[in-house]
């Protein structure tokens, strides 16, 4: 008897992942993205206010999270 979960595991076995970003633009998008955060951080040091948190500080640490996802992605992790 197989497990509702050894059923979707069998199931996706008929259909690859295609990430939304492919592996040729990932470096142009984490270097994008890193620059853009760090950009949004700059301008968010000049100005500091309770409604910027919310304008310019997610965003800027949204973009730095990914750019370095993206990067790690892009470069790979050697050990």
């Amino acid at each position: 008897m197989d497990s509702p979960l050894h059923q979707v595991w069998e199931s996706a076995s008929g259909s690859p992942f295609l990430p939304t970003v492919g592996k040729n633009s990932q470096f142009f998008v984490g270097f994008s993205l890193l620059t853009i955060g760090l950009l949004l951080t700059g301008l968010f040091g000049l100005n500091r206010s309770v409604v910027n948190i919310s304008v310019i500080g997610v965003p800027a640490s949204l973009a730095i999270a990914f750019g370095a996802v993206y990067m790690i992605c892009a470069v790979g992790v050697y050990v």
